[in-house]
């Protein structure tokens, strides 16, 4: 199994939302998400917990792929989204998540998430424990 099918299977919430790593590592994490009708609002429209868990799973990838040796794992402790604008369903939607510190004990991480037009749709700031 490739590394990032191997990243995403160990990640149960993940699958169960779809979201398809295209790009793994400690440097910058990228994923696509296809947004389907029940991860929108009644409104038709992606729902503001599907883009806050995208960009958690996208810098928590990045975090656990870059703890320090000996270290158990990573937890977010605080998570901020600016909501740009709301994808229809049907859209794909990509995410880049890369790190704005890397520390010993904490990380923090940003994710831009756009359409494929290039549209912004969402950008979380989120910082990562390390366990």
């Amino acid at each position: 199994m490739d590394p990032l099918a191997q990243i995403a299977e160990a990640q149960p919430y993940s699958r169960l939302l779809g979201v398809k790593l295209l790009e793994a590592s400690k440097e910058r994490v990228v994923g696509e998400l296809l947004i389907r009708e029940e991860l929108c609002t009644s409104g038709g429209t992606m729902h503001g917990g599907c883009m806050m868990s995208f960009c958690d799973i996208l810098g928590a990838t990045g975090a656990w792929l870059a703890i320090p040796e000996g270290a158990n794992g990573t937890t977010t402790i605080d998570s901020n989204t600016a909501f740009l604008s709301g994808p229809p369903a049907g859209t794909l939607v990509t995410g880049i998540s890369t790190p704005v510190r890397i520390g010993r004990r904490l990380s923090v991480w940003q994710t831009e998430v756009t359409d494929p037009n290039g549209k912004k749709v969402c950008l979380v700031t989120q910082t990562q424990l390390v366990l």
